[in-house]
């Protein structure tokens, strides 16, 4: 394993999921779009993690792999200029001596010799490899390696179609808006002298996001508190925010001051100027509404108000082409990471629970750069959808919002649910129609840029602390009663849906300003099981790891940041598996959800990452338990849409399955009539097979707060500060690593 990220930085062997992109049918598109992540009245924080460096690569689209007219192409390190970079004009003549279409597009970001390379005489999508192009290249001198770049899909986030007729143009649009509030009483604003006057902008009364003030059935002050943040004096100035999406309009009145050309490109044309392909279906103002949501302008009459207003807003078009490459999403995420301070992306794999999906080599290459390298050394911070799937997906599905190295942003709507967004931009007109994770994620990223103005000197973990640690569990609640608030072993309360609450502006702001940057990161292999292992739908599997947490090390991990557990599995019903993992200090996360919609089979998991941040701040020290079990609706069961059985808090079951599945056939009080009508309980008995358990831990050595001062007996940061100082991680006798199963 790897040392800490500061002294060896995270592991670059990028990887990607298991490539299973449900039933394979690939919807063309000619333009599309992108996103990002966190936790607020209008994102709540849901983080998910990917550990790289054991992940395979994507197997094909449903059992059909698809490749485009693009390749990447490595060359020798002959010509190098100052800066130990291959020098372009060598990737220039390797293509012209290629002949046959071949054009060198550029060099990928980021790297010192590899370059993308087009085949103009091909179809940009196509059933099979294209062998005589890649033998042509291969063939030349300077040529080290050459890989044909495969076609996947990847979409928008909450896209719904929309009707021209129904929207107005602008004068109309803000005049219909002015005559409307004309009518309405004038509000008192109560938090005046607090928070000084409110923004002027004809839609910000309904950017209930902004300011809550029960407007649309809503709950008064359940919302991102930026007015509070805002009176502090930040509103985003010098941070520049990336929407990597379907093309930004930066001629919109409410955009174009805050445009920031220089970091800004076009990589589904590869050309300096981004703006959308527009449609009739109005398909392509995706990112423009995310833009807007982030920096639209304050005071100046049009539609509504960013989050962070004053902040500079970089457009990424890299989601207007049929099919999505790994070159361009490894482009558009090292794009200028030292003028971009944030990436946000409202895209990812398809939402239709049954996708399993993950970034590619390049791209994951990308964001551990930028992470490492990014803003100068303190690291990029990528903001990501966590997708609208619902309670039919899993986010840990999706390995962009389960990736330690991004934020990853949930949503839910004004009265603590889940999300719908009244305000947003686009085609040089205002809508009030933008909904999800979509419109959650840049909200997130303004919540960071003010944060960022507030201490430019934040690193992306720092902003990862910040998150956890004023981040606020507010009026949020899950309508179902399936999943509760629950407190983990150093105080911090959670929630499998909304993770660790609203985000909280002012509060981000304010203990930004105060922050001192934490410890240096390290990466601990905790220990594996490695024997395969049968579970059904009757029995469930229980492992048990002891682990000293790499003590005596130069990896050992003390204070928890992030957990993955890697896992090797495969089921006759991979979307009825749950899997919860439990740390030393009794906090149970649940890692994997029932996807009622995934009937796979065959593919399973390969060494797929898992993560929890649930246990942020315990020690890890002790017994780790790993429980996979079935959650199959039996023909007795109520089919709600999250499947059978009745959840309880953190997820738990409450059948009995799971102490039955000790394998406690034995007591005197079993029933064999009972035993009887469990042979016919279910319709099908479901098998699994558990193959590999990998535990990883992810913190620090040292106390991470012990700089910082308590200001609030009652905050987060007072709460964990006095977990740290009562129980130390070394208090427990030393444990040797063993492994027992059950």
């Amino acid at each position: 394993m790897t040392g800490s990220d500061e002294n060896n930085g995270d592991s670059d062997n990028a990887g990607a999921g298991v490539g299973d992109d449900g039933d394979g049918r690939a919807r063309r598109r000619d333009k599309f779009s992108a996103g990002a992540l966190l936790t607020s009245a209008a994102a709540t924080l849901l983080w998910c993690v990917l550990f790289t460096a054991f992940v395979a690569q994507p197997r094909a689209v449903a059992g059909v792999q698809l490749y485009t007219n693009t390749f990447a192409v490595r060359l020798h390190g002959d010509v190098r200029d100052g800066t130990g970079h291959v020098d372009e004009a060598v990737a220039h003549s390797v293509a012209k001596r290629a002949g046959s279409g071949f054009e060198n597009i550029g060099k990928i970001r980021g790297t010192k010799d590899e370059f993308q390379f087009v085949h103009h005489g091909l179809p940009k999508i196509r059933g099979r490899r294209s062998l005589p192009s890649v033998l042509l290249l291969k063939k030349d001198p300077s040529v080290k390696s050459v890989h044909q770049q495969p076609g996947f899909k990847r979409v928008k986030r909450g896209y719904k179609p929309y009707i021209p007729s129904l929207y107005l143009n602008r004068d109309e649009f803000i005049a219909s808006r002015y005559k409307e509030y004309a009518g309405k009483p004038i509000e008192i604003d109560e938090d005046l002298d607090r928070y000084g006057k409110l923004p002027m902008d004809p839609l910000f009364k309904e950017q209930w996001y902004l300011r809550n003030t029960g407007q649309n059935g809503g709950k008064p002050k359940l919302d991102l508190n930026v007015r509070a943040a805002w009176a502090q004096g930040v509103s985003g100035k010098n941070v520049t925010t990336a929407i990597m999406d379907d093309g930004v309009d930066y001629t919109h009145e409410d955009l174009k001051y805050n445009y920031n050309a220089r970091a800004s490109y076009d990589f589904s044309s590869n050309d300096p100027y981004p703006y959308p392909r527009y449609t009739d279906d109005w398909f392509n103002s995706h990112g423009t509404r995310c833009a807007g949501e982030v920096a639209a302008a304050r005071d100046n009459g049009v539609c509504g108000t960013g989050v962070a207003y004053d902040s500079k807003i970089a457009g990424i078009r890299m989601l207007d082409q049929p099919y999505m490459t790994d070159l361009i999403e490894a482009n558009s995420m090292g794009h200028e990471p030292d003028l971009i301070d944030i990436y946000s992306a409202s895209w990812g794999p398809t939402d239709d629970g049954r996708t399993v999906d993950g970034p590619r080599n390049a791209t994951m290459r990308a964001i551990v750069r930028g992470v490492n390298e990014g803003r100068r050394g303190k690291g990029n911070i990528y903001v990501w959808a966590s997708g609208d799937g619902g309670e039919a997906d899993d986010c840990n599905c999706d390995g962009y919002a389960a990736s330690m190295w991004t934020i990853s942003i949930n949503s839910a709507i004004n009265d603590g649910q889940n999300a719908h967004y009244d305000e947003s931009y686009l085609y040089g007109k205002c809508t009030k129609s933008h909904s999800g994770t979509s419109a959650a994620a840049p909200e997130a990223a303004g919540v960071f840029a003010l944060a960022l103005e507030a201490n430019p000197d934040l690193t992306w973990r720092d902003i990862q602390h910040l998150t956890v640690l004023t981040s606020k569990r507010n009026s949020l609640f899950d309508a179902k009663h399936r999943f509760q608030w629950t407190m983990n072993g150093v105080g911090l309360e959670f929630n499998h849906l909304f993770g660790f609450g609203v985000l909280d502006a002012g509060g981000m702001v304010s203990l930004a300003r105060q922050w001192h940057t934490v410890p240096a990161r390290y990466h601990c292999q905790g220990g594996s099981h490695t024997k395969i292992r049968k579970f059904t739908t009757k029995s469930s599997i229980i492992l048990k790891l002891n682990t000293d947490a790499c003590r005596d090390t130069d990896t050992h991990v003390k204070y928890l940041e992030h957990v993955q557990a890697v896992i090797t599995l495969n089921s006759t019903r991979r979307g009825d598996v749950e899997l919860f993992l439990t740390s030393p200090m009794g906090t149970r996360s649940m890692i994997l959800s029932r996807r009622p919609n995934d009937d796979d089979r065959r593919d399973g998991f390969t060494k797929w990452p898992f993560m929890t941040t649930h246990t942020w701040g315990e020690y890890p020290l002790g017994e780790w338990t790993l429980e996979a079990k079935f959650n199959t609706p039996s023909r007795y069961s109520q089919h709600g849409t999250n499947g059978g059985g009745i959840q309880t808090n953190n997820g738990q079951s409450s059948r009995a399955d799971s102490a039955f599945a000790a394998g406690d056939r034995s007591s005197t009080n079993w029933d064999s009539s009972r035993e009887e009508r469990e042979e016919d309980e279910y319709e099908t008995v479901h098998t699994g097979f558990l193959k590999e358990w990998t535990l990883m831990l992810h913190g620090t050595r040292e106390p991470p707060y012990s700089q910082l001062s308590v200001r609030d007996p009652h905050s987060k940061l007072a709460i964990i500060k006095k977990a740290h100082t009562i129980a130390g991680p070394d208090t427990t006798t030393t444990l040797p690593q063993q492994q027992s199963a059950y």
